[in-house]
C-alpha cells in the first residue's frame, strides 16, 4: 500500500484537486488501482448547508455524502467509486472526538489535539484506502492556516509510522510572474516549502503552478533552496483548452515516472493513452452548438462545475465544440429578457434551492417547449418543467411548487412526506443513489439502453402524484418512476424534438472518456435542430474554432 499526500501553499485554488485527480489518472493507466480523497480543515461537518459563494457546488456521493467539488475530479478523471470515507472535514473529526469523550471511550483521559483528533485523522487514512494500491489525499486549504495544522502533524505521523518507502509528499505552490521585473519569482515557493519543513514534512516533488516556462536555472534554484532534485521540481501552466490536457502536461513534465521510481515500482508505461484520444476530439471538433444554462449563480464558475464539465464529456462524444451561454435567471424575468434566449440549440436548467429566479426558469422552459429548442432539466429543472407545463398547457392559474409559494391552489411539486417532519438541514435531504425504472420506447430509455438505472438525488419536494395523469394525457410523459416508492424521476415531453427533465443530477456520474447518456442525448439533439434550423449553418459549423485559454 502507498500513500501520497498533496498539500499547497502560497494561495488557495492553486489546482492541489486537479493536480491530484491528474496524477491518479497516470497511475492508472500504468495499472494500479487508484483511490482520491480529500481532507477539509473547516468546522462544517459537510458542506451541504454552505453556500454556492462560499463553497461552489456541491457533489454528491453514490452512498449520499455531500462533499467536496473536489471529489468530482477525482470520480472524472479515474475509475474508483468514492464513498462518505474518502471526504474528511475537522467538524466530522471533533463530532468524533467529542462523541467519544462523552461516552467515556479515552476512560478519563485529558483530551487533546495529540494524539487524540490526529490518531482519528490517521484511522480514517487507513479507511480510506482499503483494496487499492495507491491512495492520494489531498489536504485543503494552505499550509500554515492555523485549522490545518492537526492534517498536516497526523501525516507527519502516518508517515513516520508507515515508513519512507511508502509515502510521498507533493507539495502544489505557486511561482507567480512580476511583469515590472519580467521574470518568474521562486521565493513564495521558497517560503511555503519552509513552512512545510516546520511543521516536519519535507515534500519529495515539487509542482509549480506558473504561466511562463520554468528554465533549468529556475528549476535548479527551487530545488537547492526547498531541498527537492531538480527532476522533482514540475512544472504546471494554465492548458491551453481543457482540464483533461493536465494529465498530458504532467506526464510530459515525467510526474508519473517520478512517482514510481520514489515507491520503487518497476511497471511499464501504458500502451495507449486515453488522454491523447480525449484532447485530440477536444481540439478537432466536427459540429459546434450553443448551450444555455439558465441559473442564479451563474456569474460563480463552481456553483455548477459538475453541470459544465458533463456538457463538454456531451461534446466530445459527439464530436462536437459546445459554447455555453451563461444566463442569470433573474434577467429573464425583465421586459425584453427573453432575447437573451434567441439563437440557443439547447437550453439546460440546473439544480438550485430557494424562489430567486424561478420565473426566469419558468420562462426558459415554456421558451424552448413552444420553440422547439431541446431542454433539458435537472433536479428543479424537472420541478420547473411541471409548473410551467401546468400553468400554461393545462390552464392551472397559480400552479408551483410549495417551496416557492406554500399557498398555491396547484401544488403540482409539494415537499415529500418523509421530508416534513425534518428540522435539521445538514444530510437530512434524500441523498444517494436510488433505482428508476424506465418507460419502454421513451427518449430516456433509448438514451440508456436499459430498462432500470440508478442516479444520484439531493432533494426534499417531488412532483405530486395527484397530478401526474392529468399532466400525462395532456402529453408530458412520465418516463421513469422509483419502483419502490413511485416518485415521478423523469418527464418528457411529446412531439418534441427532445424536452427531457429529470429529478436526479446525473452530472455526478459523466466521465469525459464515457459521457453520461442524456447529456450526450441531449447535445445530440441540439446538433440535429441546428441543422433543421439554419441548414447554412452545416458547412460554417466544420470551421476549427480558435483554441482558448482554460485554467485549471
Amino acid at each position: 500500500m502507498k500513500y501520497i499526500f498533496v498539500t499547497g501553499g502560497v494561495v488557495s485554488s492553486l489546482g492541489k484537486g486537479l493536480t491530484a485527480a491528474a496524477l491518479g489518472a497516470l497511475l492508472e493507466m500504468r495499472g494500479l488501482k487508484v483511490r482520491i480523497q480529500k481532507f477539509d480543515p473547516y468546522l462544517n461537518v459537510d458542506p451541504g448547508t454552505m453556500s454556492p459563494f462560499q463553497h461552489g457546488e456541491v457533489y454528491v456521493l453514490e452512498d449520499g455524502a455531500e462533499t467536496d467539488l473536489d471529489l468530482g475530479h477525482y470520480e472524472r478523471f479515474t475509475s474508483g467509486r468514492l464513498s462518505r470515507l474518502n471526504n474528511l472535514t475537522s467538524g466530522q473529526v471533533y463530532e468524533t472526538v467529542i462523541q467519544k469523550e462523552r461516552r467515556g471511550d479515552y476512560l478519563g483521559k485529558t483530551v487533546q489535539v495529540i494524539p487524540h483528533v490526529t490518531n482519528e485523522i490517521k484511522q480514517r487514512i487507513h479507511a480510506g484506502g482499503k483494496d487499492v494500491d495507491v491512495l492520494i489525499t489531498e489536504i485543503g486549504g494552505t499550509t500554515g492556516d492555523i485549522e490545518g495544522l492537526p492534517f498536516l502533524e497526523a501525516m507527519r505521523q502516518f508517515a513516520l509510522e508507515v515508513g519512507p518507502r511508502d509515502v510521498i509528499f507533493l507539495h502544489v505552490t505557486l511561482v507567480p510572474f512580476l511583469a515590472a521585473a519580467g521574470e518568474l519569482k521562486t521565493k513564495p515557493t521558497q517560503q511555503s516549502v519552509a513552512k512545510l519543513r516546520e511543521i516536519g514534512i519535507q515534500p519529495h516533488i515539487v509542482v509549480c503552478r506558473c504561466d511562463h516556462p520554468l528554465d533549468h536555472g529556475l528549476r535548479d534554484k527551487i530545488s537547492m533552496f526547498c531541498n527537492v532534485p531538480t527532476k522533482a521540481v514540475i512544472e504546471c501552466r494554465d492548458v491551453d483548452s481543457s482540464i483533461y490536457e493536465l494529465p498530458l502536461q504532467l506526464q510530459k513534465e515525467g510526474l508519473d515516472s517520478l512517482v514510481y521510481e520514489l515507491f520503487g515500482l518497476n511497471l511499464p508505461p501504458p500502451k495507449k493513452n486515453v488522454w491523447v484520444d480525449i484532447v485530440k476530439r477536444i481540439k478537432n471538433p466536427v459540429h459546434t452548438v450553443t448551450i444555455g444554462v439558465v441559473g442564479k449563480y451563474i456569474e460563480l464558475q463552481d456553483a455548477y462545475k459538475s453541470v459544465y464539465e458533463s456538457v463538454t464529456h456531451a461534446g466530445i462524444a459527439n464530436n462536437c465544440q459546445i459554447d455555453i451561454r451563461r444566463i442569470d435567471a433573474e434577467d429573464l424575468e425583465k421586459k425584453g429578457g427573453l432575447s437573451l434566449l434567441k439563437g440557443l440549440d439547447g437550453i439546460l436548467v440546473p439544480g438550485g434551492f430557494g424562489d430567486r429566479g424561478t420565473e426566469g426558469k419558468i420562462a426558459a422552459a415554456r421558451f424552448a417547449r413552444e420553440n422547439q429548442v431541446p431542454y433539458y432539466g435537472l433536479c428543479l429543472g424537472l420541478q420547473i418543467a411541471v409548473i410551467e407545463f401546468a400553468r400554461h398547457v393545462l390552464g392551472l392559474k397559480g400552479a408551483n411548487s410549495v417551496e416557492f409559494d406554500s399557498k398555491s391552489p396547484h401544488p403540482v411539486i409539494h415537499m415529500m412526506e418523509d421530508q416534513k417532519g425534518v428540522v435539521d438541514k445538514g444530510a437530512t435531504m434524500r441523498l444517494g443513489s436510488y433505482d428508476c425504472a424506465l418507460k419502454p420506447g421513451t427518449l430516456a430509455a433509448r438514451a440508456y439502453k436499459a430498462s432500470t438505472i440508478r442516479e444520484r438525488h439531493r432533494h426534499r419536494f417531488e412532483v405530486n402524484n395527484a397530478y401526474v395523469d392529468l399532466i400525462q394525457r395532456a402529453g408530458l410523459v412520465v418516463s421513469g418512476r422509483n419502483p419502490k416508492r413511485n416518485l415521478v424521476e423523469i418527464v418528457e415531453l411529446k412531439d418534441h424534438p427532445w424536452f427531457v427533465a429529470v429529478q436526479f443530477h446525473p452530472e455526478f456520474q459523466s466521465k469525459p472518456n464515457h459521457a453520461h447518456p442524456l447529456f450526450a442525448a441531449f447535445v445530440a439533439a441540439a446538433i440535429s435542430q441546428q441543422g433543421k434550423r439554419r441548414p447554412a449553418a452545416k458547412s460554417a459549423s466544420r470551421r476549427k474554432p480558435a483554441a482558448r485559454k482554460a485554467k485549471k
